[in-house]
């Protein structure tokens, strides 16, 4: 049996009359960019999220750069950041001249909430929680912080779309809440596309002002602004996939909780979730000491599997002036190694889940 990582094709085809309609309505509107289309999203999408306003953007990253640009987080800034992540959460920061502080993971391979106080300074502006693979981070703790040292938080809820925490939805915990879109999220679009929601009218509007130039009127450029605008095709698209959003989680959910049920060889740990969270699975990730023996006997059983994420940003080539070594982190520099993410997805049939389980008992 062949088993990908991920069959976009089988996602689309749960829904695919519902997406071809929504995007031929967009083609036939004959308006492409900033139309009805993409505020219907946004509304629905804040509606969704329990926020007032969401500001819809080209891409997950472009959110990033744009929310601690619109809080006038720049040079001599500092914002805390999980060591284990993908390098947008970091670019988001680097674009706009501040200092990413890193803080290494926890054993749930969350950013560990009980280092983050001994990393504050004076220059200490935000903090940037990135709820990874569907879990969200102990936000009880970093929203106590954040108000006993007056920090802003940014919450980087790229691959979180509608997880919760102590029942409250990630994205609703901070200033402001950055979700990608990315085609493989639990919402996704049909290409790049992002968005931030949040309850502040001011930091909405400055947004919608970056994402346009800099304007609120064509051509009237009231600050430094860059282009970034979810095209109406996504934006349609997003509406259909947002009305299954839920359901999707749930799905995901009853696939881990095979992988959990089913997998016992004590090679391959499967990493704990909290209390009071609920996960929606993203990714199912899994520890192994020998990775590259591990992907290359699924490999030659048929099965696909991915990596997230084989190199942590604070050893990134491009930042190697920071002079980080891979040790200053160890649970980071850990995961990097040993993790490993097994296929799962809506569409994903239960009798591949059941091989996978199958195959990696006999490890």
């Amino acid at each position: 049996m062949k088993v990908d990582a991920v069959v976009l094709k089988r996602t689309f085809d749960l829904h695919k009359e519902e997406y071809e309609e929504a995007a031929l309505r967009a083609l036939n509107s004959g308006w492409y960019i900033l139309g009805k289309e993409m505020l219907e999203f946004e509304k629905q999408f804040a509606e969704w999220t329990g926020r007032k306003y969401c500001v819809a953007l080209n891409s997950g990253t472009d959110a990033l750069i744009l929310a601690f640009r619109a809080l006038g987080i720049g040079p001599g800034d500092e914002v805390i950041v999980p060591a284990n992540t993908y390098i947008a959460s970091v670019i988001g920061i680097t674009e706009n001249g501040a200092t990413p502080v890193f803080v290494d993971a926890d054993d749930h391979m969350e950013i560990d909430a009980d280092q983050i106080e001994g990393k504050i300074t004076s220059r200490t502006k935000a903090v940037l929680p990135v709820h990874l693979y569907g879990q969200p981070s102990r936000m009880d703790i970093i929203t106590e912080l954040a108000d006993k040292y007056n920090l802003k938080i940014v919450e980087d809820c790229a691959q979180c779309h509608g997880s919760t925490f102590k029942g409250k939805k990630t994205g609703t915990f901070g200033t402001l809440g950055c979700f990608s879109f990315y085609p493989t999220k639990p919402l996704g679009a049909f290409g790049d596309a992002g968005a931030i929601v949040t309850d502040d009218e001011e930091l909405a509007e400055k947004l919608r002002m970056l994402r346009f130039y800099g304007s609120k009127v064509k051509y009237h450029n009231e600050i430094k602004g860059v282009n970034s605008r979810m095209d109406e095709i996504q934006a349609a698209i997003l509406q259909v996939g947002l009305q299954y959003l839920d359901a999707g989680n749930e799905e995901r959910r009853r696939q881990a909780n095979l992988y959990k049920a089913g997998i016992v060889n004590n090679k391959v740990v499967i990493p704990p979730t909290y209390a009071d969270v609920y996960h929606v699975y993203h990714l199912f990730p899994v520890l192994v000491e020998n990775r590259e023996a591990f992907q290359s006997y699924l490999k030659e059983n048929g099965i696909n599997t991915q990596v997230h994420y084989p190199i942590p940003p604070y050893v990134a080539e491009c930042y190697k002036e920071w002079g980080y070594n891979w040790s200053d982190f160890p649970n980071a520099e850990k995961y990097a190694k040993q993790e490993v993410s097994l296929p799962i997805y809506c569409g994903m049939p239960d009798e591949e889940i059941k091989y996978v389980i199958e195959v990696i008992n006999n490890y």
